[in-house]
């Protein structure tokens, strides 16, 4: 197919199927991505456990999850940059590499300080592997077929929160605390091993010169806000200093940058990005998306756990229903979103992900698991029609050369929003504890959890809780449902192909060539 028919709105042919180099593809980073989305969710289910070996106090223990995340903050900036620089192909090698010894390193760890700096080298490793992915996929099928790339690179995306916890629980249970790390190392030595075979080779265009203060700005300021976010829980509130500090010191930094970045020809981030409308609706959308369901998608199994007495492998296995809804839509959603316009995906999609909410609104101390269960599949089928149709908007109208940059863009959003969105609903619920049970909110969870445990309180506990869980899920729910708005201006229609770059090339998909 030309590009003057492509233009003229012709119907996409059979070339543009998803061919077996592109496949191939697909499969190393999806692995490579498997690993890092497994490690933020199976640690979780091992803090408990980590107290005890390592007998220190759960605000401590919380770094071995925080310190990741930040990590993760702190070198996506600089993933497009390094993409240009070294190409893509060898940093995704580089980020695997780092995040192997990162994960034997934290298996090997003597004590928790020892642990938490070892997460934080595995945090710079996985922080790297998905913008650095998405970058891979999206030159290797073309502007055309990038919404069935993002729906197969979706897939670890979504079993991730459902595969880590029933993995984690697992391995706890019936192995070692450390495998949890060392399960990384036979995936990634295969991950590597492929990357280095089949990934296509690509040479490193000559970099602008390296935005450094902007790194010195955006990192640490991205870094100091989640930290501040993070805080809310267990500090009781906005007020406190080592909330609002490390929160104003962030704000500032990152106003700093956005200030500096768009006076300058070669930020860290392309601000420019922003002026194509469809790349800026789609983060926006985006935002709103991750603040409320990556906030909602950690109230599932603290239900489960808190209300229900659920051990943390039962409560991993009741949420897979979610997760097989989302394996159903999400290839069918990305092949629509490439026919018809990423907008008449995502907004039904949204529809769906409030269908399922309603249900958790109205959630109670014995409601009937076929009820929970059917909710979270509504919601599953939602999520695979919202999430990557929404990324793949974002970068469909884009250039080659804007591709890795836009890619780092919108991880930085995805990330920054989902860790704040955690953090409201973790305050949210802990403040309608502490009013349950009449304690601090920084002692509400705590508070619900002793009385639930105790027999004679369990089921005055558990009814109260549960009322505490249905409030906060209206947040949720009323969060979604703002996400509509920005969701209505996605494009609806097929995606053009991008303008010409600056080199006066159009984009077009690279030639797979193995090593």
């Amino acid at each position: 197919m030309t590009t003057s028919e492509m233009r003229a709105g012709a119907e996409p042919s059979a070339t543009d199927k998803l061919d077996s180099g592109v496949l191939k593809v697909a499969a190393v980073v999806v692995l490579g991505t498997v690993m890092a989305i497994l490690d933020t969710t199976v640690v979780n289910v091992a803090l408990q456990a980590l107290t005890i070996e390592f007998k220190t106090s759960l605000d401590t223990i919380q770094w071995v999850a925080t310190g990741y995340m930040l990590a993760l903050a702190t070198v996506i900036p600089v993933t497009g940059w390094a993409s240009d620089r070294f190409g893509t192909k060898r940093l995704y090698m580089l980020a695997i590499f780092l995040f192997l010894v990162g994960s034997v390193l934290a298996g090997l760890a003597w004590n928790i300080e020892s642990l938490i700096i070892f997460r934080v080298l595995q945090g710079l490793g996985g922080g790297m592997l998905m913008p650095a992915g998405m970058t891979i996929l999206t030159k290797a099928a073309g502007p055309q077929r990038v919404g069935r790339v993002m729906a197969v690179l979706g897939v670890p995306m979504l079993l991730g929160p459902i595969g880590g916890p029933i993995l984690g629980g697992w391995l706890v249970d019936s192995v070692s605390w450390r495998w949890i790390f060392y399960i990384n190392v036979p995936l990634g030595a295969v991950a590597l091993f492929l990357a280095w075979r089949l990934l296509p080779r690509d040479k490193p265009e000559p970099a602008e010169r390296f935005d450094v203060l902007g790194m010195l700005l955006l990192s640490p300021g991205l870094a100091l806000l989640i930290y501040g976010v993070s805080n809310i829980p267990s500090a009781g509130g906005v007020g406190a200093t080592e909330v609002w500090l490390p929160v104003v010191a962030g704000v500032a930094l990152i106003a700093g940058f956005i200030a500096r970045a768009s006076r300058i020809e070669n930020p860290l981030v392309d601000l420019s990005l922003f002026k194509d409308r469809t790349f800026s609706v789609a983060m926006l959308t985006m935002a709103f998306f991750a603040v409320s369901f990556f906030g909602a998608m950690f109230l599932f199994p603290t239900y489960f756990l808190l209300v229900r007495g659920e051990t943390a492998l039962q409560a991993g296995l009741l949420l897979a229903p979610q997760g097989l809804g989302a394996m159903i839509t999400m290839p069918i959603a990305g092949r629509l979103a490439d026919k018809m316009g990423a907008g008449k995906v995502v907004l039904p999609g949204m529809v769906l992900i409030l269908a399922g909410l309603v249900v958790f609104t109205q959630i109670g101390a014995d409601t009937p698991y076929w009820q929970l269960l059917g909710a979270l599949f509504v919601m599953g089928l939602g999520m695979g029609s919202t999430m990557m149709p929404i990324m793949s908007a974002a970068l469909q109208t884009l250039t080659r050369k804007k591709v890795a940059r836009a890619s780092t863009a919108a991880n930085i959003v995805q990330q920054t929003a989902g860790a704040v969105g955690t953090a409201i609903m973790s305050i949210i619920l802990a403040g309608l504890l502490a009013g349950k049970f009449g304690v601090p909110t920084s002692q509400g969870q705590l508070a619900a959890t002793a009385a639930t445990m105790n027999p004679q309180t369990h089921d005055a506990a558990a009814v109260a809780a549960a009322d505490s869980f249905a409030s906060t899920f209206v947040w949720a729910l009323v969060l979604i449902a703002v996400c509509l708005i920005p969701a209505l201006f996605l494009p609806r229609r097929p995606p053009a192909p991008p303008a010409a770059d600056e080199a006066g090339e159009e984009e077009a998909a690279p030639v797979m060539l193995a090593h």
